[in-house]
């Protein structure tokens, strides 16, 4: 499994984000504390965004381990945003260790990350692709679950007709996960499945925590809503000063560091608190 961390907020640098904090992701690559084999090492991506030059995000991955990867520390250093997605892996399913299977995954302005696992991926791989649209099935470039459970997400957003964007993302995110199930179901593949999948446009995000496991115990996620970072801009001031991050691991000592319900998508706003649905329904949870 894989560690991710996704920041929605004033403009901050990557460096506070990702490598700073006492725990960050970077840390996470080498010593992660929630998952049986501490080392994220196969690969690593980051996804910002530069709304003011241009609508779609920038993207910058590499199959070195993070921990050890000096572009990446020089690049944190000097390039800030107010919505960063990153992400370490540990390659699941023998994936290939490649550029195009490191996440953050894009297409247009969204991008997506996964930590988990699709159920016997190889079994229900051509029949998931058989259920996507072209500009979907387009899309897909590597070999890992998780970018074909986004071409799932895709397909349903660009089905769905609800106005609110946020919403619409997280309902186009419980689609997929029901129809990743009902695949995996259908193939008599068995086996579990465990979807913490992030996905974002720069301005609203969503993340869900599930897994159909017996125990239904997901992989780790946790959130903040506190300005914990140092913001550095006048972007911040546009766009409101609420800052939330959801991380697989508590990124530091907070107090604010809250868990995320399993079995739910939390929606993230900028003018709004987070908002928690059902992961399956996308339903509004009282």
């Amino acid at each position: 499994m894989c560690r991710l961390m996704l920041y929605l907020g004033p403009e901050a640098t990557l460096s506070a984000l990702i490598v700073e904090p006492e725990h960050s992701l970077i840390r996470q690559s080498v010593h992660s504390k929630e998952r049986e084999e501490p080392l994220n090492g196969d690969g690593f991506g980051i996804g910002w965004y530069a709304s003011e030059h241009n609508a779609e995000p920038a993207v910058f991955r590499s199959i070195t381990p993070a921990w050890n990867n000096r572009n990446l520390q020089s690049l944190a250093r000097v390039v800030a945003s107010d919505c960063v997605l990153a992400h370490v892996r540990a390659a699941t399913q023998s994936s290939g260790v490649n550029d195009a299977n490191c996440h953050p995954f894009r297409w247009r302005q969204y991008l997506c990350m996964h930590n988990g696992d699709v159920a016997n991926f190889r079994v229900v791989r051509r029949k998931l692709l058989e259920t996507v649209c072209d500009e979907a099935f387009s899309n897909v470039y590597g070999s890992t679950d998780s970018e074909h459970f986004f071409a799932l997400f895709i397909d349903a957003l660009l089905k769905l007709d609800e106005p609110d964007p946020a919403l619409r993302m997280a309902q186009a995110l419980a689609r997929s996960i029901s129809r990743v199930l009902a695949l995996v179901q259908s193939a008599g593949a068995g086996g579990d499945s465990y979807l913490n999948v992030a996905i974002s446009d720069g301005e609203r995000a969503v993340v869900s925590r599930f897994t159909d496991a017996d125990d239904g115990v997901p992989e780790s996620l946790y959130y903040v809503t506190d300005q914990i970072y140092r913001d550095v801009g006048p972007a911040a001031k546009r766009k409101g000063t609420q800052a939330v991050v959801v991380s697989s691991e508590r990124l530091g000592p907070h107090p604010g560091w809250t868990e995320v319900p399993r079995g739910q998508i939390i929606i993230l706003r900028r003018d709004r608190a987070p908002q928690f649905v059902d992961a399956l329904t996308a339903a509004p949870l009282s």
